[in-house]
């Protein structure tokens, strides 16, 4: 069973209102998502689309609901834009997590993503070339020396769609990588979708996880994605990603390992969905109510 004390709950606004398809949960506030998240019986969460950006009306709208900020998605695009233009919005984002007391800061590389696109997610997906793997990597190491300079360490999220998404693009990404200033948010669902070794992934950098995404995946909507070759955001409307106990992944192995591990930090659940069809209270309280009885938390 995971430590309490070293290890918090937390849970994603895109259940919620999703930020890249404005359309679900418009009707969804602010304040409706974060109260139902504490009222679930979560206390840490990221940042979406309608949260304020002012840190004390934030910081006090969380506080009201014993909630804080443990993580912000940054899109970084070290591939396709100058090194100091995106070192110049990260440090800018950085600040704004400090100011809300975070510890972790989750980066994507969003250079050639065709994650928001209308193109086929397994089919179409960018392949990086030695020289832009060299770019990306210098460049990731020099904005993991400025969030550690910031107080604040830094992970890539891997995902789909973008340039790090399989288990042999992390493996390459972390070798590449120095594993002082940079490190690993691990995302079930994600390795889970494109059908690589989760556990594996887990397994072996296990000492340079910063951030736990709990994503859980339905295995016939995601045999439809492919099949049919829809993108990712059809896939997500289709309902491919469910909460932890919903959905195929068993988390029992993953709590484990963290456990084994002595990890300390947030782990977060995370499932974009479309919320008129899957309540995001109701499936906030099902992913508690399993997490509970799996992790202990």
């Amino acid at each position: 069973m995971l430590d309490s004390n070293k290890v918090k709950l937390g849970i994603a606004p895109i259940a919620w209102t999703n930020d890249d398809m404005p359309d679900l949960g418009k009707e969804n506030t602010f304040e409706q998502c974060i109260s139902e998240m504490a009222l679930a019986g979560y206390t840490g969460c990221e940042v979406g689309n309608k949260y304020p950006r002012d840190t004390k009306v934030l910081k006090k709208a969380l506080d009201l609901r014993g909630m804080q900020i443990c993580n912000a998605w940054f899109s970084s695009f070290l591939l396709t834009k100058p090194y100091e233009e995106v070192e110049k919005d990260f440090i800018e984002h950085i600040s704004f997590l400090k100011e809300m007391g975070a510890k972790v800061v989750g980066i994507s590389e969003q250079g050639h993503s065709i994650q928001g696109t209308d193109k086929a997610i397994f089919e179409e997906k960018y392949v990086m070339n030695d020289e832009e793997w060299d770019r990306l990597c210098k460049g990731i190491n020099k904005l993991g020396r400025v969030a550690k300079n910031m107080g604040i360490k830094m992970c890539l999220h891997h995902h789909m769609g973008t340039v790090v998404q399989t288990e042999a693009e992390v493996d390459r990404l972390m070798a590449n990588t120095d594993p002082e200033v940079f490190g690993l948010l691990f995302d079930s669902g994600h390795l889970a979708y494109c059908d690589e070794d989760y556990m594996s992934v887990l397994n072996k950098y296990i000492d340079r996880i910063y951030h736990v995404h709990l994503k859980d995946i339905r295995p016939e909507i995601v045999a439809t994605v492919k099949a049919e070759k829809l993108s990712f955001l059809q896939g997500v409307r289709l309902g491919a990603f469910t909460v932890p106990g919903d959905g195929s992944i068993d988390f029992k192995p993953i709590f484990d390992v963290l456990e084994k591990a002595g990890y300390e930090g947030y782990v977060l659940v995370e499932a974009e969905q479309d919320p008129a069809i899957a309540n995001p209270f109701e499936y906030a309280l099902k992913a508690r109510k399993y997490i509970r009885e799996t992790a202990g938390l």
